[in-house]
Protein backbone atom coordinates (compact mmCIF):
# COMPACT_ATOMS: atom_id res chain seq x y z
CA UNK A 1 0.00 0.00 0.00
CA UNK A 2 1.05 3.70 -0.36
CA UNK A 3 2.53 4.59 2.97
CA UNK A 4 1.15 7.71 2.74
CA UNK A 5 -2.26 6.50 2.60
CA UNK A 6 -1.51 3.59 4.55
CA UNK A 7 -0.25 6.35 7.58
CA UNK A 8 -3.24 8.79 6.84
CA UNK A 9 -5.44 6.01 7.48
CA UNK A 10 -4.21 4.07 10.55
CA UNK A 11 -4.36 8.17 12.33
CA UNK A 12 -7.69 8.21 11.01
CA UNK A 13 -8.48 5.04 13.47
CA UNK A 14 -6.77 6.44 16.29
CA UNK A 15 -8.76 9.77 15.96
CA UNK A 16 -12.00 7.73 15.36
CA UNK A 17 -11.44 5.80 18.58
CA UNK A 18 -10.58 9.31 20.47
CA UNK A 19 -13.69 10.99 19.74
CA UNK A 20 -15.91 7.96 20.24
CA UNK A 21 -14.30 8.07 23.87
CA UNK A 22 -15.08 11.76 24.40
CA UNK A 23 -18.55 11.03 23.31
CA UNK A 24 -18.41 8.18 26.02
CA UNK A 25 -17.59 10.44 28.55
CA UNK A 26 -19.63 13.75 27.64
CA UNK A 27 -22.92 11.82 27.57
CA UNK A 28 -22.31 9.49 30.89
CA UNK A 29 -23.63 10.60 33.95
CA UNK A 30 -21.38 8.24 36.45
CA UNK A 31 -18.51 9.60 38.05
CA UNK A 32 -17.08 5.88 37.42
CA UNK A 33 -17.12 6.28 33.96
CA UNK A 34 -16.19 10.83 33.00
CA UNK A 35 -14.18 10.75 36.16
CA UNK A 36 -12.04 7.78 37.18
CA UNK A 37 -12.26 6.65 33.19
CA UNK A 38 -13.29 2.86 33.88
CA UNK A 39 -13.69 2.56 30.36
CA UNK A 40 -13.11 1.24 27.19
CA UNK A 41 -13.73 1.61 23.36
CA UNK A 42 -11.62 -0.14 20.33
CA UNK A 43 -12.44 -1.02 16.52
CA UNK A 44 -12.49 -4.56 15.51
CA UNK A 45 -12.62 -6.02 11.98
CA UNK A 46 -15.80 -7.41 10.15
CA UNK A 47 -14.23 -11.04 11.38
CA UNK A 48 -14.01 -9.55 15.02
CA UNK A 49 -10.32 -9.32 15.58
CA UNK A 50 -8.87 -6.74 17.24
CA UNK A 51 -7.94 -4.08 14.68
CA UNK A 52 -7.02 -0.61 16.39
CA UNK A 53 -7.09 -0.89 20.49
CA UNK A 54 -8.30 2.24 22.26
CA UNK A 55 -7.22 3.59 25.67
CA UNK A 56 -9.08 3.15 29.13
CA UNK A 57 -8.87 -0.21 30.94
CA UNK A 58 -6.76 -2.45 28.27
CA UNK A 59 -7.99 -6.08 29.95
CA UNK A 60 -11.29 -5.11 27.59
CA UNK A 61 -9.65 -5.24 24.29
CA UNK A 62 -8.94 -8.81 23.87
CA UNK A 63 -12.27 -9.67 25.81
CA UNK A 64 -14.37 -7.35 23.31
CA UNK A 65 -12.67 -8.96 20.51
CA UNK A 66 -14.17 -12.52 21.90
CA UNK A 67 -17.61 -10.75 22.49
CA UNK A 68 -17.55 -9.65 18.91
CA UNK A 69 -17.18 -13.35 18.03
CA UNK A 70 -19.43 -14.27 20.06
CA UNK A 71 -21.83 -12.13 18.69
CA UNK A 72 -21.32 -12.96 15.03
CA UNK A 73 -21.51 -16.81 15.91
CA UNK A 74 -24.80 -16.35 17.55
CA UNK A 75 -26.40 -13.90 14.85
CA UNK A 76 -25.27 -15.43 12.13
CA UNK A 77 -27.20 -13.99 9.13
CA UNK A 78 -29.25 -11.91 11.09
CA UNK A 79 -26.69 -9.30 11.43
CA UNK A 80 -27.65 -5.81 9.88
CA UNK A 81 -26.95 -2.24 9.76
CA UNK A 82 -27.70 0.20 12.58
CA UNK A 83 -27.85 -2.80 15.09
CA UNK A 84 -26.53 -2.41 18.59
CA UNK A 85 -25.56 -5.73 20.92
CA UNK A 86 -25.10 -6.36 24.39
CA UNK A 87 -23.41 -8.58 26.48
CA UNK A 88 -21.93 -8.99 29.60
CA UNK A 89 -21.61 -12.83 30.59
CA UNK A 90 -18.09 -13.33 31.93
CA UNK A 91 -18.77 -17.12 30.99
CA UNK A 92 -18.75 -15.67 27.05
CA UNK A 93 -16.48 -12.86 27.11
CA UNK A 94 -17.03 -10.45 29.92
CA UNK A 95 -15.28 -9.30 32.84
CA UNK A 96 -17.93 -9.25 35.33
CA UNK A 97 -21.54 -8.73 35.10
CA UNK A 98 -21.46 -4.83 35.63
CA UNK A 99 -19.21 -3.85 32.73
CA UNK A 100 -21.30 -4.25 29.91
CA UNK A 101 -20.26 -4.21 26.49
CA UNK A 102 -21.91 -3.12 23.82
CA UNK A 103 -21.11 -3.92 20.01
CA UNK A 104 -22.39 -2.69 17.05
CA UNK A 105 -21.66 -3.65 13.11
CA UNK A 106 -20.03 -1.39 11.21
CA UNK A 107 -21.78 -1.41 7.27
CA UNK A 108 -20.61 0.29 3.91
CA UNK A 109 -22.80 0.33 1.05
CA UNK A 110 -24.64 -2.85 2.51
CA UNK A 111 -21.43 -4.80 3.47
CA UNK A 112 -20.30 -5.73 7.24
CA UNK A 113 -17.28 -3.83 6.83
CA UNK A 114 -15.68 -3.54 10.86
CA UNK A 115 -17.15 -3.37 14.40
CA UNK A 116 -16.59 -1.01 17.76
CA UNK A 117 -17.10 -2.02 20.71
CA UNK A 118 -17.16 0.23 23.88
CA UNK A 119 -17.92 -0.54 27.27
CA UNK A 120 -18.57 0.66 30.76
CA UNK A 121 -18.76 -0.21 35.00
CA UNK A 122 -23.03 0.27 34.66
CA UNK A 123 -24.25 2.53 37.76
CA UNK A 124 -26.06 -1.02 38.93
CA UNK A 125 -26.40 -4.37 37.55
CA UNK A 126 -29.13 -6.07 40.22
CA UNK A 127 -26.51 -8.18 42.26
CA UNK A 128 -26.95 -8.88 45.98
CA UNK A 129 -24.60 -5.65 47.02
CA UNK A 130 -25.28 -2.31 44.94
CA UNK A 131 -22.76 -1.59 42.39
CA UNK A 132 -21.93 -4.71 40.84
CA UNK A 133 -19.17 -5.68 43.40
CA UNK A 134 -20.83 -8.53 44.59
CA UNK A 135 -18.88 -9.92 48.35
CA UNK A 136 -22.17 -11.63 49.26
CA UNK A 137 -22.71 -13.58 46.18
CA UNK A 138 -22.19 -17.43 46.44
CA UNK A 139 -22.36 -17.87 42.44
CA UNK A 140 -22.68 -16.05 39.04
CA UNK A 141 -26.83 -16.39 39.52
CA UNK A 142 -26.36 -13.36 42.44
CA UNK A 143 -24.51 -10.91 40.26
CA UNK A 144 -27.38 -9.49 38.54
CA UNK A 145 -28.68 -9.78 35.04
CA UNK A 146 -26.35 -11.32 32.38
CA UNK A 147 -26.45 -11.86 28.85
CA UNK A 148 -24.75 -13.77 26.31
CA UNK A 149 -25.56 -11.96 23.82
CA UNK A 150 -28.63 -10.15 23.10
CA UNK A 151 -29.80 -6.88 20.56
CA UNK A 152 -30.89 -3.84 22.24
CA UNK A 153 -31.06 -1.39 19.09
CA UNK A 154 -32.49 -2.85 15.83
CA UNK A 155 -31.59 -1.26 12.57
CA UNK A 156 -31.40 2.32 14.40
CA UNK A 157 -34.57 1.51 16.38
CA UNK A 158 -34.30 0.28 20.10
CA UNK A 159 -35.59 -2.54 21.00
CA UNK A 160 -37.63 -1.18 24.18
CA UNK A 161 -39.08 -4.17 25.90
CA UNK A 162 -35.65 -5.80 26.01
CA UNK A 163 -34.01 -2.76 27.35
CA UNK A 164 -37.25 -2.43 29.82
CA UNK A 165 -36.71 -5.90 31.03
CA UNK A 166 -32.74 -4.91 31.63
CA UNK A 167 -34.05 -1.58 33.93
CA UNK A 168 -36.25 -3.63 35.52
CA UNK A 169 -34.02 -5.59 37.63
CA UNK A 170 -31.69 -2.87 38.25
CA UNK A 171 -31.44 -0.42 41.17
CA UNK A 172 -31.66 3.51 39.69
CA UNK A 173 -32.83 2.51 35.75
CA UNK A 174 -32.64 6.15 34.91
CA UNK A 175 -28.81 5.89 35.44
CA UNK A 176 -28.11 2.29 33.86
CA UNK A 177 -30.30 3.34 30.92
CA UNK A 178 -27.98 6.99 30.78
CA UNK A 179 -24.78 4.41 31.07
CA UNK A 180 -26.54 2.52 27.86
CA UNK A 181 -27.34 5.64 25.90
CA UNK A 182 -23.87 6.84 26.30
CA UNK A 183 -22.31 3.55 24.76
CA UNK A 184 -24.92 3.33 22.56
CA UNK A 185 -23.68 7.46 21.14
CA UNK A 186 -20.18 6.14 21.25
CA UNK A 187 -21.13 3.17 18.94
CA UNK A 188 -22.67 5.91 16.97
CA UNK A 189 -20.09 8.26 16.50
CA UNK A 190 -17.57 5.08 15.67
CA UNK A 191 -19.74 4.13 13.13
CA UNK A 192 -20.12 7.46 11.06
CA UNK A 193 -16.56 8.27 11.18
CA UNK A 194 -15.19 4.60 10.03
CA UNK A 195 -17.79 4.65 7.10
CA UNK A 196 -16.86 8.47 6.39
CA UNK A 197 -13.10 6.74 5.64
CA UNK A 198 -14.35 3.92 3.63
CA UNK A 199 -16.49 6.39 1.27
CA UNK A 200 -13.04 8.55 1.15
CA UNK A 201 -10.50 6.04 0.43
CA UNK A 202 -12.82 2.44 -0.46
CA UNK A 203 -13.61 -0.11 2.06
CA UNK A 204 -11.10 -2.34 0.69
CA UNK A 205 -7.81 0.06 1.08
CA UNK A 206 -9.70 0.27 4.66
CA UNK A 207 -9.43 -3.11 5.02
CA UNK A 208 -6.24 -3.78 3.51
CA UNK A 209 -4.54 -1.04 5.76
CA UNK A 210 -5.80 -2.40 8.63
CA UNK A 211 -4.61 -5.77 7.38
CA UNK A 212 -0.99 -4.08 7.16
CA UNK A 213 -0.89 -2.78 10.56
CA UNK A 214 -1.98 -5.72 12.00
CA UNK A 215 1.52 -7.54 10.07
CA UNK A 216 2.98 -4.41 11.16
CA UNK A 217 2.70 -4.68 15.00
CA UNK A 218 3.27 -8.41 14.63
CA UNK A 219 6.74 -8.09 13.22
CA UNK A 220 7.28 -5.08 15.30
CA UNK A 221 6.46 -6.98 18.69
CA UNK A 222 8.61 -10.42 17.35
CA UNK A 223 11.59 -8.57 16.36
CA UNK A 224 11.49 -6.97 19.84
CA UNK A 225 11.13 -10.34 21.50
CA UNK A 226 14.41 -11.77 19.36
CA UNK A 227 16.39 -8.46 21.08
CA UNK A 228 15.39 -9.99 25.02
CA UNK A 229 16.97 -12.81 26.28
CA UNK A 230 15.27 -15.41 26.63
CA UNK A 231 14.21 -17.51 30.27
CA UNK A 232 11.55 -17.95 32.68
CA UNK A 233 10.55 -15.31 35.17
CA UNK A 234 7.96 -16.00 37.98
CA UNK A 235 5.57 -14.37 40.22
CA UNK A 236 2.98 -15.05 42.93
CA UNK A 237 0.31 -12.87 43.81
CA UNK A 238 -2.21 -13.45 46.91
CA UNK A 239 -5.54 -12.68 47.53
CA UNK A 240 -7.48 -12.51 50.81
CA UNK A 241 -10.76 -12.95 52.15
CA UNK A 242 -11.98 -13.22 55.66
CA UNK A 243 -8.27 -14.66 56.22
CA UNK A 244 -8.68 -17.37 53.54
CA UNK A 245 -5.55 -16.83 51.38
CA UNK A 246 -5.55 -17.60 47.47
CA UNK A 247 -2.16 -17.62 44.79
CA UNK A 248 -1.88 -16.56 41.80
CA UNK A 249 1.30 -18.17 40.43
CA UNK A 250 3.01 -17.46 37.10
CA UNK A 251 5.72 -18.58 35.31
CA UNK A 252 6.60 -16.31 31.67
CA UNK A 253 8.71 -18.29 29.32
CA UNK A 254 9.72 -15.90 26.29
CA UNK A 255 11.78 -18.13 24.07
CA UNK A 256 12.84 -16.43 20.66
CA UNK A 257 9.73 -14.50 19.13
CA UNK A 258 7.16 -15.86 21.25
CA UNK A 259 5.84 -15.68 25.67
CA UNK A 260 4.08 -18.31 27.24
CA UNK A 261 2.28 -17.01 30.06
CA UNK A 262 1.98 -20.25 32.51
CA UNK A 263 -0.04 -20.14 35.51
CA UNK A 264 -0.40 -23.90 36.50
CA UNK A 265 -0.04 -24.06 40.00
CA UNK A 266 -2.79 -21.08 41.13
CA UNK A 267 -5.28 -22.03 43.84
CA UNK A 268 -8.56 -23.97 42.58
CA UNK A 269 -11.34 -21.45 42.31
CA UNK A 270 -13.10 -20.12 45.51
CA UNK A 271 -15.97 -19.77 46.83
CA UNK A 272 -15.64 -16.23 47.01
CA UNK A 273 -16.55 -13.88 44.28
CA UNK A 274 -12.68 -13.17 43.47
CA UNK A 275 -12.16 -15.44 40.81
CA UNK A 276 -11.85 -14.61 36.85
CA UNK A 277 -12.64 -16.65 33.58
CA UNK A 278 -10.44 -17.50 30.85
CA UNK A 279 -10.74 -14.69 28.74
CA UNK A 280 -10.60 -12.49 31.97
CA UNK A 281 -7.20 -13.66 32.68
CA UNK A 282 -5.88 -13.33 28.86
CA UNK A 283 -6.77 -9.66 29.00
CA UNK A 284 -5.57 -9.60 32.17
CA UNK A 285 -2.27 -10.11 31.21
CA UNK A 286 -2.50 -8.14 27.96
CA UNK A 287 -3.29 -5.17 30.18
CA UNK A 288 0.35 -4.74 31.07
CA UNK A 289 1.75 -5.93 28.18
CA UNK A 290 0.50 -3.60 25.85
CA UNK A 291 1.83 -0.52 27.69
CA UNK A 292 5.12 -1.94 28.60
CA UNK A 293 6.13 -3.97 25.65
CA UNK A 294 3.81 -2.50 22.66
CA UNK A 295 4.49 1.75 24.02
CA UNK A 296 5.49 1.98 20.49
CA UNK A 297 3.55 -0.43 18.39
CA UNK A 298 -0.68 -0.41 17.76
CA UNK A 299 -2.19 -2.44 19.95
CA UNK A 300 -4.29 -4.55 17.75
CA UNK A 301 -4.53 -8.64 16.43
CA UNK A 302 -0.88 -8.50 15.75
CA UNK A 303 0.76 -8.37 19.19
CA UNK A 304 -1.90 -10.76 20.63
CA UNK A 305 -0.68 -13.79 18.03
CA UNK A 306 2.95 -14.37 19.60
CA UNK A 307 1.19 -14.92 23.20
CA UNK A 308 -0.09 -18.07 24.63
CA UNK A 309 -1.87 -18.40 27.85
CA UNK A 310 -1.93 -21.29 29.89
CA UNK A 311 -5.08 -21.36 32.48
CA UNK A 312 -5.99 -24.59 34.33
CA UNK A 313 -9.46 -25.13 34.55
CA UNK A 314 -10.99 -24.98 37.46
CA UNK A 315 -8.55 -22.61 38.79
CA UNK A 316 -8.75 -19.33 40.25
CA UNK A 317 -8.10 -17.84 36.75
CA UNK A 318 -10.14 -19.60 34.67
CA UNK A 319 -13.63 -20.94 37.01
CA UNK A 320 -16.00 -23.13 35.71
CA UNK A 321 -19.19 -21.96 35.83
CA UNK A 322 -21.33 -21.07 38.08
CA UNK A 323 -18.35 -19.46 40.32
CA UNK A 324 -19.12 -16.12 41.23
CA UNK A 325 -16.67 -13.72 39.28
CA UNK A 326 -18.07 -9.92 40.49
CA UNK A 327 -15.18 -8.89 42.34
CA UNK A 328 -12.95 -10.65 38.99
CA UNK A 329 -11.59 -7.15 37.86
CA UNK A 330 -10.16 -6.25 41.41
CA UNK A 331 -8.97 -9.74 42.21
CA UNK A 332 -7.73 -12.16 40.47
CA UNK A 333 -7.88 -10.14 37.26
CA UNK A 334 -5.63 -7.44 38.69
CA UNK A 335 -3.52 -10.38 40.20
CA UNK A 336 -2.84 -11.15 36.65
CA UNK A 337 -1.91 -7.63 36.18
CA UNK A 338 0.66 -7.78 39.00
CA UNK A 339 2.30 -10.73 37.91
CA UNK A 340 2.51 -10.13 34.03
CA UNK A 341 4.01 -6.92 34.99
CA UNK A 342 6.77 -8.04 37.39
CA UNK A 343 8.00 -10.85 34.80
CA UNK A 344 8.02 -8.59 32.39
CA UNK A 345 9.74 -6.21 34.86
CA UNK A 346 12.18 -8.93 35.24
CA UNK A 347 12.92 -9.37 32.05
CA UNK A 348 13.09 -6.01 31.12
CA UNK A 349 15.95 -5.58 33.37
CA UNK A 350 17.68 -8.58 32.51
CA UNK A 351 18.19 -7.23 29.38
CA UNK A 352 21.43 -4.26 28.74
CA UNK A 353 19.44 -2.24 25.40
CA UNK A 354 15.67 -2.53 27.35
CA UNK A 355 16.83 -2.17 31.23
CA UNK A 356 15.35 1.26 31.46
CA UNK A 357 12.10 0.27 30.44
CA UNK A 358 11.80 -1.90 33.23
CA UNK A 359 9.22 -0.97 36.37
CA UNK A 360 8.25 -2.41 39.50
CA UNK A 361 4.59 -2.99 39.99
CA UNK A 362 2.51 -0.15 40.09
CA UNK A 363 -0.85 0.71 42.25
CA UNK A 364 -1.70 -3.61 43.18
CA UNK A 365 -4.61 -3.49 45.00
CA UNK A 366 -7.39 -1.58 44.23
CA UNK A 367 -10.05 -0.66 47.08
CA UNK A 368 -13.36 -1.76 45.70
CA UNK A 369 -15.78 0.74 48.08
CA UNK A 370 -19.36 1.37 46.82
CA UNK A 371 -21.22 3.98 49.02
CA UNK A 372 -25.11 3.76 48.43
CA UNK A 373 -28.14 5.39 50.20
CA UNK A 374 -29.97 8.05 50.30
CA UNK A 375 -28.24 11.12 49.85
CA UNK A 376 -28.66 14.69 51.23
CA UNK A 377 -31.23 15.76 48.37
CA UNK A 378 -33.20 12.77 49.09
CA UNK A 379 -32.23 10.40 46.05
CA UNK A 380 -30.82 7.52 46.12
CA UNK A 381 -27.01 7.38 45.09
CA UNK A 382 -24.84 4.49 44.42
CA UNK A 383 -21.09 5.52 43.40
CA UNK A 384 -17.58 3.95 43.54
CA UNK A 385 -14.70 5.92 45.73
CA UNK A 386 -12.56 6.76 42.58
CA UNK A 387 -9.67 7.15 44.46
CA UNK A 388 -8.65 3.57 43.63
CA UNK A 389 -8.13 4.73 40.64
CA UNK A 390 -5.30 7.45 41.30
CA UNK A 391 -2.91 4.56 42.20
CA UNK A 392 0.92 4.43 42.47
CA UNK A 393 3.13 4.81 40.14
CA UNK A 394 5.84 1.65 40.21
CA UNK A 395 9.97 2.72 40.58
CA UNK A 396 12.14 2.48 37.50
CA UNK A 397 15.34 1.97 36.28
CA UNK A 398 16.71 4.81 37.03
CA UNK A 399 13.87 7.23 38.58
CA UNK A 400 11.08 6.91 41.45
CA UNK A 401 7.78 6.04 41.18
CA UNK A 402 5.14 8.62 40.67
CA UNK A 403 3.13 9.71 43.21
CA UNK A 404 -0.78 8.86 43.37
CA UNK A 405 0.62 7.96 39.80
CA UNK A 406 -2.24 5.96 38.25
CA UNK A 407 -1.93 2.58 37.31
CA UNK A 408 -0.61 0.48 34.00
CA UNK A 409 -3.78 -1.50 33.24
CA UNK A 410 -5.51 2.20 32.46
CA UNK A 411 -3.09 5.09 31.06
CA UNK A 412 -5.70 7.55 31.53
CA UNK A 413 -7.15 6.39 35.30
CA UNK A 414 -7.83 9.26 37.25
CA UNK A 415 -9.57 10.13 40.36
CA UNK A 416 -12.83 12.36 41.07
CA UNK A 417 -12.92 15.58 42.94
CA UNK A 418 -13.34 15.64 46.37
CA UNK A 419 -16.07 18.01 46.01
CA UNK A 420 -17.89 16.01 43.38
CA UNK A 421 -18.05 12.92 45.72
CA UNK A 422 -19.64 14.94 48.34
CA UNK A 423 -21.88 16.87 46.03
CA UNK A 424 -23.56 13.74 45.57
CA UNK A 425 -22.66 11.68 48.68
CA UNK A 426 -24.12 12.43 51.99
CA UNK A 427 -20.47 12.80 53.55
CA UNK A 428 -17.45 14.84 54.34
CA UNK A 429 -14.00 14.47 53.77
CA UNK A 430 -11.90 14.64 56.72
CA UNK A 431 -8.65 14.83 54.66
CA UNK A 432 -7.27 13.15 51.37
CA UNK A 433 -3.78 12.92 51.02
CA UNK A 434 -0.51 11.23 50.05
CA UNK A 435 0.16 8.45 52.54
CA UNK A 436 3.72 8.39 54.29
CA UNK A 437 5.98 5.17 54.04
CA UNK A 438 3.43 3.69 51.30
CA UNK A 439 6.16 4.09 48.53
CA UNK A 440 8.06 0.23 48.16
CA UNK A 441 11.56 1.52 49.71
CA UNK A 442 14.90 1.28 46.50
CA UNK A 443 17.48 2.79 45.21
CA UNK A 444 14.56 4.20 43.43
CA UNK A 445 11.31 5.21 45.70
CA UNK A 446 8.07 3.14 44.63
CA UNK A 447 5.42 6.16 44.36
CA UNK A 448 3.29 6.97 47.18
CA UNK A 449 -0.21 5.70 48.09
CA UNK A 450 -2.66 7.68 49.32
CA UNK A 451 -5.10 7.77 52.51
CA UNK A 452 -8.35 9.29 52.99
CA UNK A 453 -11.19 9.37 55.58
CA UNK A 454 -14.91 9.96 55.45
CA UNK A 455 -17.53 10.68 57.44
CA UNK A 456 -21.41 11.35 57.46
CA UNK A 457 -22.67 14.57 56.78
CA UNK A 458 -26.34 15.69 56.17
CA UNK A 459 -27.74 11.92 55.28
CA UNK A 460 -31.34 12.28 55.79
CA UNK A 461 -31.12 8.59 57.19
CA UNK A 462 -28.41 9.32 59.45
CA UNK A 463 -25.40 7.91 56.97
CA UNK A 464 -24.78 5.65 54.04
CA UNK A 465 -23.68 2.24 53.50
CA UNK A 466 -20.57 0.65 51.41
CA UNK A 467 -19.48 -2.27 50.01
CA UNK A 468 -16.10 -3.37 50.59
CA UNK A 469 -14.25 -6.26 48.46
CA UNK A 470 -11.54 -6.73 46.60
CA UNK A 471 -7.92 -8.53 47.87
CA UNK A 472 -7.80 -7.84 50.99
CA UNK A 473 -5.09 -6.07 53.25
CA UNK A 474 -2.93 -8.71 54.78
CA UNK A 475 -0.40 -9.01 52.17
CA UNK A 476 2.02 -6.55 50.30
CA UNK A 477 1.02 -6.40 46.82
CA UNK A 478 3.42 -3.86 44.52
CA UNK A 479 6.22 -5.93 44.52
CA UNK A 480 9.64 -4.65 44.05
CA UNK A 481 12.11 -5.02 41.36
CA UNK A 482 16.32 -5.90 41.44
CA UNK A 483 16.37 -5.73 45.38
CA UNK A 484 13.32 -2.85 46.03
CA UNK A 485 10.58 -3.83 48.36
CA UNK A 486 7.34 -4.07 48.22
CA UNK A 487 4.63 -0.82 48.30
CA UNK A 488 2.44 -1.24 51.79
CA UNK A 489 -0.86 -3.00 51.72
CA UNK A 490 -3.70 -1.35 51.52
CA UNK A 491 -6.01 -0.65 55.16
CA UNK A 492 -9.82 -0.34 55.79
CA UNK A 493 -10.91 0.90 59.21
CA UNK A 494 -14.27 1.33 60.56
CA UNK A 495 -13.54 4.47 62.98
CA UNK A 496 -16.50 4.35 65.84
CA UNK A 497 -17.39 7.55 67.63
CA UNK A 498 -16.94 7.52 71.76
CA UNK A 499 -19.65 8.98 74.21
CA UNK A 500 -21.25 11.16 71.41
CA UNK A 501 -18.27 13.11 70.44
CA UNK A 502 -16.84 13.44 67.11
CA UNK A 503 -13.78 10.85 65.52
CA UNK A 504 -10.87 12.73 65.33
CA UNK A 505 -9.05 12.51 62.18
CA UNK A 506 -5.60 11.75 63.81
CA UNK A 507 -7.90 8.93 65.18
CA UNK A 508 -9.49 6.76 62.34
CA UNK A 509 -6.73 4.67 61.17
CA UNK A 510 -6.78 3.36 64.38
CA UNK A 511 -10.53 1.90 64.19
CA UNK A 512 -11.87 -1.69 63.96
CA UNK A 513 -10.26 -3.73 60.61
CA UNK A 514 -12.91 -4.12 57.97
CA UNK A 515 -12.23 -5.43 54.44
CA UNK A 516 -14.81 -7.67 53.23
CA UNK A 517 -18.63 -7.30 53.33
CA UNK A 518 -21.22 -4.17 53.52
CA UNK A 519 -21.39 -1.90 56.89
CA UNK A 520 -22.59 1.19 57.84
CA UNK A 521 -21.14 4.86 57.86
CA UNK A 522 -23.79 6.45 60.32
CA UNK A 523 -23.88 9.03 62.83
CA UNK A 524 -20.17 10.31 63.66
CA UNK A 525 -18.29 7.01 62.94
CA UNK A 526 -15.88 7.27 60.09
CA UNK A 527 -14.50 4.99 57.39
CA UNK A 528 -10.52 5.38 57.13
CA UNK A 529 -8.97 3.78 53.55
CA UNK A 530 -4.85 3.67 53.34
CA UNK A 531 -4.07 2.75 49.22
CA UNK A 532 -1.02 1.05 48.17
CA UNK A 533 2.26 2.82 46.65
CA UNK A 534 4.10 1.22 44.18
CA UNK A 535 7.45 -0.99 44.06
CA UNK A 536 10.59 -0.27 44.67
CA UNK A 537 13.54 -0.59 41.97
CA UNK A 538 17.20 -1.62 44.15
CA UNK A 539 18.76 -1.87 47.18
CA UNK A 540 17.26 0.45 49.46
CA UNK A 541 21.23 0.79 51.04
CA UNK A 542 21.76 2.25 47.97
CA UNK A 543 19.93 5.28 47.52
CA UNK A 544 21.47 9.19 47.71
CA UNK A 545 20.97 9.79 51.51
CA UNK A 546 20.22 13.60 50.32
CA UNK A 547 16.90 12.02 48.44
CA UNK A 548 16.06 10.01 51.93
CA UNK A 549 16.24 13.11 53.81
CA UNK A 550 14.58 14.89 51.09
CA UNK A 551 11.59 12.10 51.08
CA UNK A 552 11.34 12.63 54.87
CA UNK A 553 11.20 16.23 54.60
CA UNK A 554 8.27 16.26 52.22
CA UNK A 555 6.34 13.71 54.67
CA UNK A 556 6.50 10.82 51.96
CA UNK A 557 9.35 8.70 54.22
CA UNK A 558 8.96 8.67 58.05
CA UNK A 559 12.24 9.38 60.42
CA UNK A 560 11.93 5.54 61.03
CA UNK A 561 11.83 4.05 58.27
CA UNK A 562 14.97 6.35 56.48
CA UNK A 563 17.00 5.19 59.63
CA UNK A 564 15.82 1.24 59.97
CA UNK A 565 15.23 0.41 55.51
CA UNK A 566 17.86 3.40 54.19
CA UNK A 567 20.15 3.06 56.69
CA UNK A 568 19.84 7.10 56.83
CA UNK A 569 20.41 9.25 59.91
CA UNK A 570 19.00 12.36 60.23
CA UNK A 571 19.98 15.11 62.78
CA UNK A 572 16.69 16.80 65.25
CA UNK A 573 16.07 19.37 62.32
CA UNK A 574 16.57 16.88 59.34
CA UNK A 575 20.10 17.42 58.49
CA UNK A 576 21.89 14.48 57.04
CA UNK A 577 24.43 12.94 59.42
CA UNK A 578 26.49 11.60 56.97
CA UNK A 579 29.45 9.88 59.18
CA UNK A 580 26.68 7.90 60.98
CA UNK A 581 25.32 7.21 58.26
CA UNK A 582 28.02 5.76 56.50
CA UNK A 583 28.88 3.27 59.76
CA UNK A 584 24.91 2.38 59.96
CA UNK A 585 24.67 0.80 56.31
CA UNK A 586 28.09 -0.74 57.03
CA UNK A 587 26.68 -2.35 59.55
CA UNK A 588 23.57 -3.19 58.14
CA UNK A 589 25.27 -4.68 55.20
CA UNK A 590 27.47 -7.03 57.64
CA UNK A 591 24.58 -8.16 59.54
CA UNK A 592 23.10 -9.23 55.77
CA UNK A 593 25.99 -11.32 55.54
CA UNK A 594 25.74 -13.56 58.72
CA UNK A 595 22.46 -14.00 57.83
CA UNK A 596 23.57 -15.89 54.49
CA UNK A 597 22.73 -19.82 54.72
CA UNK A 598 25.93 -21.13 53.61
Amino acid sequence: MDPMTFSIIRHRLFRIIDEAVITLKHVSGSAITNEGHDLMVSLYRADGSLLMGGVGFLHHLTSAAEACKSIIRRFEGRIREGDVFLLNDPYTAALHTSDIYLVAPIHFEGELIAWSACFVHVYDIGAMNPGGFSPQSADIFTEGFSSPGIRIVDQGEMVQDVVDTLLNMVRSPEMVMLDLRSMIACNNVARERMQALAAKYGAKTVDAAGSELIAQSETLLRARLKELPDGSWQSRQYLDVNGETATVRLTMTKSGDRLVFDFTGSSEQSRHAINCTKWASLGGLFAPLFPLLCYDITWNEGVIRPVEMVAPEGSIVNCTRPAPVSVATVAAIQSVNNAACATIGKMLAASDRYREQATSVWHANHFAIFKFGRNQKGGQSIGIFTETFAGAGGARSFADGVDIGGEIPNPISRMANVETVEANFPIRYLFRRRMKDSGGPGLWRGGSGGELAVVPHKAPDGGIHYVISGKGDRHPMSDGLAGGFPGAPNKYAWAKARNGGDVEAADTADGDAVSWGVFPLMGKDALYVRWNGGGGYGDPLDRDPERVAADVAGDLVSVEAARDIYGVILGPDGELDVPATQDLRAISRAARLERVVQ
